[in-house]
């Protein structure tokens, strides 16, 4: 094994070895050499190298997801690290631990016109949940310190460690147990490549942070209100695969006055939970007596946990339509969504609902009703599909049909997300999607990174402007041959169409829809995937047949639809069921 010969980047090194951050994803540089050669030079680490920032922590992001646990992202000095922020952004809304590492220039080359240099302490403080500035070593480069750093001088370098070892340890400490990224900025001065082959530091091997335990809690007044309560609704966002207990499930289906509506990305699963939130509520939004109609689906009690809500119905129902009081469950945070949040539940929902349901379920007409609801419109979907052409609302029924058993699907953000909410996905499937900041801009990237630690194969559905503004995210060693990509082409931004202020004029096809010929062939060619394309039906079906077979490359298959009809066959199908 090899280290640098700057103390303040063997500090880091060894730190993230006792404290178990084993997964470095680097982008190239000059300036975070001295990390570089740390991380490379010991077996300890598994490094990835991924040349643009913006795609390394997106790719670092989908492997924290997997993991459970702190990846680093790596960089050099410069506006290097502002490509990480979009990640950085959705890993603070999404609890995942991010270590974001930024090699800095020191503190007297910045502002005075040195190349590469910008003011890199702090830039992330309003999305990171802890900002380390280490400071520079005085014992490495100590001539060049000394003529221009004087400033440096008024501290030793045994404070200087201390303080660094103190602010490393505060950090990946509040990643680990809060789940959440920090920022690591480390100012190495030239020369930038000295080794050694022994560390001159001794760092404890033995991980000393550990969580903080929460109280026992009193869920008495919690259980007194439920069993009292009238009609009662749980709604689920973004939840990590298999995180709610089966018998938590079971009791929750069985609940008579409970109605469970999850989104696909809740991964949550019961013939008797509600699993397409907008067929429900955009027959009512188009009814002559929906004002009855959304007070005779309006809750007492309305119970939320996991992440953010794609369906934009159902905030607008609960917005307008406010339960008596809204319990959301987390040990974190609490957002009120529905601007009446009355309790933070401070605990794991498996905790909250094993202690506050019970055996004694209430019998009432308000599940009845709406299972009714649900039943109709299940009938009315396969009839619309029956009728309609070929576009954005046959695919994505066919495609996630075809899904086999034991993936693990990503979807890419705007349409994609929502019309996946349409159609039910099968219960062995895992889903994961971007939804803290809900951006485009790292579907692809995060879905790579997502596939290496995981047994099962990867499938990506995205849209065109997703995957073309992502296309880097191909761009590294690390695909593997069983990920797989859906790209559903409709030769813009479709969603647009569907929303309010749509005009076919030239303005809103180039500023808005932001009309393109483009394919996917070329690019599938320059990364080395397979590629297959279906224009129709009968090419889809036989696309399906052989997409999931086994390859030695990674596959794609883009689906061209018809982009001037698929937002009037989507309006249609609520107009149908309603």
């Amino acid at each position: 094994m090899m280290y640098s010969d700057i103390p303040s980047a063997q500090t880091l090194v060894l730190y993230f070895k006792s404290r178990g951050v084993k997964h470095i994803v680097i982008s190239p540089g000059s300036r975070n050499a001295p990390l570089t050669i740390g991380f490379t030079k010991n077996s300890f680490f598994s490094c990835y190298s991924i040349v643009d920032e913006r795609c390394a922590a997106f790719f670092a992001l989908g492997m924290a997801q997997q993991l459970q646990e702190p990846v680093a992202v790596v960089c050099t000095s410069g506006s290097a690290l502002l490509n990480y922020y979009p990640a950085v952004a959705e890993a603070f809304y999404s609890d995942i631990p991010l270590i974001v590492v930024s090699a800095d220039r020191p503190s007297y080359r910045i502002d005075i016109g040195d190349g590469q240099t910008i003011r890199q302490e702090n830039v992330l403080e309003k999305h990171i949940g802890y900002s380390a500035n280490l400071k520079q070593d005085i014992s490495h480069a100590s001539e060049t310190v000394s003529k221009w750093g004087k400033s440096l001088l008024i501290e030793t370098q045994e404070e200087i460690q201390e303080y660094n070892e103190r602010e490393l340890v505060n950090a990946l400490q509040i990643a680990r147990w809060k789940s959440t990224p920090v920022h690591i900025n480390i100012p190495f001065e030239e020369p930038l490549y000295g080794v050694m082959e022994k560390p001159v530091l001794q760092i404890a091997e033995k991980k000393t942070d550990v969580p903080i335990n929460s109280s026992e809690e009193d869920w008495s007044d919690y259980t007194a209100v439920w069993k009292s309560s009238g009609p009662k609704m749980i709604l689920v966002g973004v939840n990590q695969p298999n995180a709610i207990a089966k018998e938590v499930l079971e009791a929750l289906a069985q609940d008579g006055n409970t109605l469970v509506f999850t989104e696909t990305t809740s991964n949550m699963h019961h013939p008797e939970f509600f699993p397409s939130i907008d067929s429900v509520i955009a027959p009512i939004e188009k009814s002559e007596n929906r004002e009855e109609l959304f007070k005779a689906l309006q809750p007492d009690i309305l119970v939320t946990f996991g992440g953010l809500i794609v369906s934009k119905k159902i905030k607008a129902f609960l917005r307008k339509y406010q339960p008596k009081e809204h319990w959301h469950i987390d040990p974190k945070k609490a957002y009120d969504t529905f601007f009446c949040l009355s309790k933070h539940v401070k605990a794991n929902p498996n905790d909250f609902f094993g202690a506050v349901l019970t055996s004694e379920t209430q019998k009432s007409d308000y599940k009845i009703r709406w299972q009714e609801v649900k039943k109709h419109y299940e009938v009315r979907r396969k009839a619309y599909l029956d009728k309609i052409p070929f576009s954005d609302f046959t695919v994505f029924d066919q495609v996630i049909r075809h899904i086999p058993k034991g993936y693990q699907v990503h979807l890419a953000n705007s349409s994609t997300v929502r019309y996946a909410q349409l159609f039910p996905m099968g219960a062995s499937l895992n889903v994961f999607c971007n939804r803290g900041t809900s951006g485009i801009d790292g579907s692809t990237s995060t879905a790579v990174g997502a596939s290496i630690h995981t047994e099962e194969p990867t499938l990506l559905i995205t849209g065109d402007l997703s995957f073309f503004y992502d296309s880097n995210g191909l761009w590294n060693a690390h695909i593997r041959p069983n990920f797989r990509i859906i790209l559903i082409n409709n030769s813009g931004g479709g969603i647009f169409r569907i929303l309010p202020g749509k005009e076919d004029t030239a303005e809103f096809s180039t500023f808005f829809e932001t009309y393109h010929d483009f394919t996917a062939e070329h690019l599938a060619q320059m990364y080395g995937l397979e590629y297959l394309k279906a224009d129709n039906e009968d090419e889809l079906t036989e696309g399906l047949s052989n997409f999931y077979t086994t390859s030695l490359k990674p596959k794609i298959l883009e689906i061209s639809t018809p982009r001037l009809v698929n937002n009037k066959i989507l309006l249609g199908y609520f107009d149908f069921i309603s």
